[in-house]
């Protein structure tokens, strides 16, 4: 428990030692809710099936073999209480316990609960091995989805270089450390995967529910899915704080879009001074049945405009550099946020 001894009060003011107190009072308040709202069994079950992964309120019934309106009522007295996150996909809403990063009490004593719980429980066993059915059901969807689409998606991969080829370039590119990675238009996650070793923590915006949900399932298969979460957004209004991220990615996502150049403004919006931006996307070429069949809005980018973008952005562009394949060049353009003493 979080205490505040008063001998660290001798030689304040009398304002500083009534601030110091009322904070000291507010910590101790909030730590007393947190644990009210925990003192429940199936809350506390909640608590040890989030900490594992992101799920929806029908989902958590299906692990709980509760109502719908009971876990409902739970959710909201731990999130009330800041020992669950609450994210909006949609008409979808989902939950987890708070990200490792958060310093937060609720997130902190969120963790130590946690922890406290016996890990061979039986009822805490039958939710894990429900949750795991759960995944599965999830992956299942995810592989029905990438069957729908896989020949379309082939058919594309089959005229540029190894997606291999390039991740490893990526890699050699982008930050040994990483403290908040974005990665807009995440699609299936894979760059969230690629860099997540390096991660404290990782974001996946994407529009499409669709791919969110592959993306989940994925994430949830190569059990990185910890310290990484995913977010329903649009690109040209990223609901994230200015300046919160030390590096963005932009993988195989501008072509689809009406307006990339705000889309970069918006990434260069997330990135804290120093910050790195890597864009990925195809050099211009003349496939006009991308635009047709598969919805590409542009047939590539070519050098100026994208250091164009980003000098509007007031970003500090690097090197490019490009991977030539069969009928496409895949071109990576790394950029950097100015930093605040240039």
């Amino acid at each position: 428990m979080i205490t505040w001894p008063f001998s660290a009060l001798r030689g304040l003011s009398a304002i500083s030692v009534d601030y110091h107190i009322k904070i000291c009072l507010y910590v101790h308040v909030q730590i007393l809710s947190a644990l009210r709202a925990s003192a429940e069994e199936t809350r506390l079950r909640i608590l040890a099936i989030c900490a594992h992964s992101e799920l929806r309120v029908n989902e958590l019934t299906q692990i709980l073999g509760q109502s719908q309106p009971r876990v409902s009522r739970h959710l909201k007295l731990l999130c009330e209480a800041g020992l669950l996150v609450r994210s909006r996909e949609g008409a979808w809403a989902f939950y987890r316990t708070p990200e490792e990063h958060s310093t937060s009490i609720g997130a902190e004593l969120s963790r130590v609960l946690v922890d406290l719980l016996p890990s061979d429980d039986p009822e805490l066993l039958r939710d894990m091995a429900r949750l795991e059915q759960v995944e599965k059901e999830r992956a299942a969807q995810a592989e029905a989805y990438f069957r729908a689409n896989a020949a379309a998606w082939n058919q594309i991969r089959s005229l540029y270089v190894e997606e291999s080829a390039v991740e490893r370039r990526l890699l050699e590119l982008g930050p040994r450390l990483i403290r908040h990675h974005v990665d807009l238009g995440t699609g299936t996650g894979r760059i969230l995967e690629v860099f997540s070793s390096r991660s404290q923590r990782g974001v996946g915006i994407d529009l499409s529910r669709e791919m969110l949900a592959v993306a989940r399932a994925n994430l949830s298969n190569a059990r990185v899915a910890k310290h990484l979460s995913l977010r329903h957004g649009d690109l040209y209004s990223i609901p994230l704080p200015s300046h919160s991220a030390d590096f963005v990615t932009l993988h195989l996502v501008l072509h689809y879009l009406s307006d990339p150049a705000a889309a970069i403004r918006e990434a260069a919006r997330l990135l804290e001074p120093g910050g790195t931006l890597i864009v990925v996307d195809f050099a211009p070429h003349e496939l006009e049945f991308l635009r047709e069949q598969h919805a590409h809005r542009r047939l590539g980018f070519s050098d100026d405009e994208i250091l164009g973008w980003y000098r509007q952005a007031g970003l500090v562009p690097g090197k490019p550099e490009f991977l030539a394949g069969e009928s496409l060049t895949v071109a990576i353009w790394p950029a950097t946020a100015r930093r605040r003493d240039a």
